[in-house]
């Protein structure tokens, strides 16, 4: 590589790996580069594979020490406060704080859908007016977390999630005591606002925690909590509903578990945003991790970064497997849950407790999808790779294979679920619907995995923001859809609703993706060579003289 690229690559917060030329379409163009010195700064903080070859020897003593091998990649420092150097049961009670605090995210939007009924009673309102205390927050879960990412990146992780999980914990007892329905909105909003980071920042954190070979896996853990909290949300506070015969304890209940968050996030909580160059570090690792409530990106914010996600549009590796998963996450996640009630309230007369039941399908068709998702597609790629020979990985195309399963089981999931729900009498439930839920619940949790995964790997420089562009766009979509769904099901039924869901996501993700599959390398390396040739034209016009 020529000496433009390698000082482009030392300067870049994700730096580009000096010798993948041999792993097809694992190199980020330099537009994705230049791009994350707006979202970052100039300081590294991800050093690759290829750094391997130029560290010092204490450094490989170090790495071989703690690691046992040199075969990491990312290359990490010699600080024991380098999260990549932490030890497994650190790394992943930090990943499950974060990660059970996205599921919150999503959690406490759908903690009140089996009292819809109970709020619209006490409040004066419809049903459907009532369930738009749900698709409030989803819209403000959508573009929130556009406040969060910089802040995070500047002031680090640790801070964000105390002020977040304190924040949620005010405006959640706000909203137990709000006696009308526009001051609970307001509320709703707010909690909204404050629980909402780690879907900012979540892909972020375990990129800077985990090493490649392990994301699969572990972004799997966060995006399972993550589909969790829309079924987990209803099935457990319908019992809390029905059996304290008061809504309102739903959310003095969410507001303690706000608390046990802050809590745990002090003990099990540490630093993950760690700068590895042009940055000092003192004092002990133990310091670093937990005591710093400070700057520690010394670059000034620049106002811009507060959109910079939205502008992830530009790259099809990112943008059109995004929009495929929102599809299918509208479908086979939103409507199953927002719908319920207003389906199995007049056809079953079921109560709050009996409501939060019907998502227990959900929950385990989720743990089931990501079984083969997450650790499956990192064997599927691992495998891949030790075919094709030492130093050699698949272009991480290979990677989306595995999600024509997942299109697959949301398809037959919805049928069977609006045709067997169509099929029962009334007042006579049985079953076979929550099976199709489950069914599709289980591609929906494959899909989120396998796509989320496969744009990390394809732009690891935007690891942060593509969970940002990816909240935003699942979020958007999963606010349009409740408005719209009540009509769709009333003019075509369930069984014709669910044939015409199952038809848009051949249409809008299947197909799509399998373009992606066979296209995808090829868009990348054209985009990085029309960058190349325009840094090049750039750096050929000789400086103006002064007069």
């Amino acid at each position: 590589m020529d000496d433009k690229h390698n000082e482009d690559t030392g300067r870049q917060d994700f730096a580009a790996a000096h010798n993948q030329a041999s792993a097809p379409g694992s190199n980020p163009d330099k537009e994705s580069l230049n791009g994350s010195l707006l979202e970052l700064g100039p300081r590294a903080t991800y050093i690759t594979t290829g750094a391997a070859a130029g560290i010092s020897q204490e450094h490989r003593d170090y790495l071989l020490a703690r690691h046992g091998t040199l075969d990491l990649d990312p290359i990490p420092s010699a600080d024991p406060a380098d999260p990549y150097n932490w030890p497994k049961w650190k790394k992943l009670a930090n990943l499950t704080c974060v990660a059970f605090h996205a599921m919150m995210t999503t959690f406490i939007a759908a903690a009140v859908i089996p009292v819809y009924e109970d709020i619209a009673l006490d409040l004066g309102c419809s049903i459907q007016t009532a369930s738009y205390l749900t698709s409030l927050q989803i819209a403000v879960l959508g573009f929130a977390p556009l406040f969060w990412k910089p802040i995070s990146n500047r002031y680090g992780r640790r801070p964000v999630w105390f002020l977040s999980t304190i924040g949620s914990l005010v405006f959640n007892i706000a909203c137990a005591v709000c006696p009308t329905y526009a001051s609970m909105a307001v509320c709703r909003a707010f909690v909204s606002f404050f629980i909402c980071p780690p879907a900012a920042i979540g892909t972020g954190v375990v990129t800077e925690t985990f090493f490649k070979k392990e994301r699969g896996q572990y972004m799997g853990l966060w995006t399972l909590l993550v589909t969790l909290g829309p079924p987990s949300g209803p099935f457990l506070m319908g019992f809390v509903g029905y059996q304290t015969g008061n809504y309102r304890w739903i959310y003095w209940i969410l507001a303690m578990i706000n608390g046990l968050q802050f809590i745990a996030y002090i003990f099990l909580g540490p630093e993950t945003r760690y700068i590895r160059q042009g940055v000092k570090h003192t004092g002990s690792a133990f310091k670093q991790e937990y005591l710093t409530f400070k700057r520690i990106d010394p670059v000034s914010l620049n106002p811009w970064e507060f959109l910079y996600p939205l502008s992830l549009f530009r790259y099809a590796s990112i943008w059109i497997p995004t929009v495929s998963y929102a599809v299918v996450f509208g479908f086979t996640s939103v409507l199953l849950t927002v719908e319920i009630p207003q389906l199995f309230v007049p056809k079953f007369g079921f109560n709050a407790q009996q409501i939060g039941l019907q998502f227990l399908g959900m929950i385990i068709g989720s743990i089931i999808g990501e079984q083969l998702a997450g650790r499956g597609s990192d064997i599927w790629i691992n495998r891949q790779a030790r075919k094709m020979g030492e130093g050699r990985r698949p272009a991480p195309e290979f990677r989306l294979w595995l999600s024509y399963a997942g299109f697959l089981f949301g398809m037959v999931g919805l049928i069977v679920f609006g045709v067997k729900f169509e099929q029962a009498p009334k007042g006579q439930w049985n079953v076979t619907p929550i099976i199709g839920i489950a069914i599709a619940a289980v591609g929906n949790q494959i899909v989120t995995t396998v796509l989320v995964t496969y744009a990390v790997d394809c732009h690891i420089e935007h690891a942060a923001s593509i969970g940002v562009f990816v909240n935003a766009v699942r979020s958007t979509w999963a606010f349009i859809g409740p408005f719209w769904y009540p009509d769709m099901l009333a003019s075509l039924g369930a069984s014709g609703s669910a044939g015409l869901m199952a038809g848009l996501l051949f249409v809008f993700c299947w197909l799509p993706i399998v373009l992606l599959q066979f296209k995808g390398q090829q868009w990348r390396e054209t985009k990085a060579e029309a960058r190349a040739q325009k840094d090049g034209a750039r750096a050929e016009i000789p400086p103006a003289r002064g007069m």
